[in-house]
């Protein structure tokens, strides 16, 4: 995922004291993940959107984060080390996940940073951690050129050793989608909308190459403002377009809104998006009508794998109040991947943490691999997941269930 186009920061990010927000459960437990048994203490800090109309997915990946650090702590993974999480609310704004990026920089605590949620956040923190040598693990950035360069469609260039992700990517989400539906759901005429953002019009322009490649046709093409809660004016565009299907590029807070609309103008025909529209909120925005609108997310849902039978359960214990949604899987993969690359640095300098942790931690993430929470973890030349399976989710009598999974095949 996705968002907002980088705004400048002034220099006075550098300065200032470090705050950092409560890093415990919302809910059943606010004790944080600082139990263990080490003596030196490593943070993980976490960049989300805790707050706003994206918190559901956020909060899941606060509270997946801090759930890895607690199972760390509890079986004393890296002796002598008590993992900890500081979680801080990027709000859905690159200016301020820039100033997030500086401040986990400032605390020499912090080995490791899990998030962001959106792809134009990321490009806000991306430099501000590369200069530090502080690995990044996004359990949900799916922009290709976060990892690959703007022109990665032609030429792909790894853009920063610090940066890595548990997610697939846009190149292969949107043309996914595509596949089904041309393939599998034989829709034929699309009409494309998106919000104009990092995320929405990257995933809009892969699943439209796709999907004309494979014969389809776009009958129309919108942008939508992502601040405005009245679409009828495209609702209207796709009645009189004659198209059997709708993509939105985007996330829940409009895609839901966006699709009720649709269905009021006369249009029954579903919507599929992407992995940003995969959460209860939009049917609850959508409304009745959303029996039959679509979504793709990346890997399994996590109710179905034998491997994230033990998070589910163990997340359930934990009393947390809000849900992992969309990336509690791998928000925990993310943490995990950091704490696998600590505790390499650590038995690599005869038990303790050496004075550049920091780039070291950052070279050993290149080499992880374990078998996590969404199946095996591990990362390729660029920091991409090598796990590049996804799903196709359709809402059933009020709920998200899937109907398709498989790998992009181009």
């Amino acid at each position: 995922m996705r968002q907002r186009s980088l705004i400048a920061v002034t220099a006075a990010l550098a300065a200032g004291a470090l705050t950092l927000t409560a890093c415990g459960s919302r809910g059943g437990d606010d004790k944080g993940s600082d139990s263990g048994k080490g003596g030196t203490v490593v943070t993980i800090g976490v960049d989300a959107p805790l707050t706003g109309g994206l918190s559901a997915m956020g909060l899941g990946i606060k509270n997946s984060a801090d759930l890895a650090a607690k199972t760390a702590n509890k079986q004393n993974f890296v002796k002598g080390v008590t993992f900890k999480v500081q979680a801080l609310d990027d709000q859905i704004q690159a200016s301020v996940g820039q100033q997030n990026a500086t401040k986990f920089v400032a605390d020499k605590s912090v080995l490791g940073v899990v998030g962001p949620l959106n792809s134009s956040v990321a490009e806000g923190m991306q430099k501000v951690l590369d200069d530090a040598h502080l690995v990044q693990v996004s359990p949900a950035n799916t922009g290709p050129g976060l990892t690959q360069g703007a022109d990665w469609r032609t030429k792909k260039v790894r853009q920063y050793k610090s940066y890595f992700r548990t997610a697939t990517t846009d190149a292969i989400q949107g043309p996914f989608a595509a596949q089904y539906l041309y393939n599998e759901a034989k829709k034929k005429k699309v009409f494309v909308i998106d919000d104009k953002k990092t995320y929405g019009a990257g995933l809009a322009g892969t699943f439209t190459e796709e999907f004309k490649k494979l014969g389809g046709k776009v009958v129309g093409t919108e942008h939508i403002n992502p601040e405005s809660k009245d679409f009828s004016a495209v609702a209207t565009k796709v009645k009189n377009s004659g198209a059997d299907v709708v993509y939105y590029g985007g996330e829940y807070p409009q895609a839901g809104p966006l699709s009720k609309q649709i269905k009021a103008a006369g249009a029954k025909v579903p919507l599929i998006g992407g992995d940003g529209i995969k959460d209860d909120k939009f049917i609850e925005l959508a409304g009745s009508d959303s029996d039959g609108d679509l979504s793709t997310s990346v890997g399994a849902p996590v109710e179905t794998l034998d491997s994230a039978k033990q998070f589910v359960a163990d997340y359930k214990a934990a009393g947390y109040k809000d849900e992992y949604s969309a990336y509690g899987g791998y928000s925990y993969d993310s943490a995990w991947a950091v704490i696998e690359a600590v505790k390499k640095v650590v038995e690599d300098n005869g038990g303790k943490l050496p004075d550049d942790a920091r780039a070291k931690v950052t070279a050993a993430m290149q080499d992880v691999s374990f078998d996590g929470v969404t199946g095996k973890v591990s990362f390729d030349e660029f920091g991409d997941a090598t796990n590049k399976q996804l799903t196709v989710y359709a809402v059933k009598n009020g709920a998200w269930e899937s109907v398709h999974s498989g790998t992009f095949t181009g």
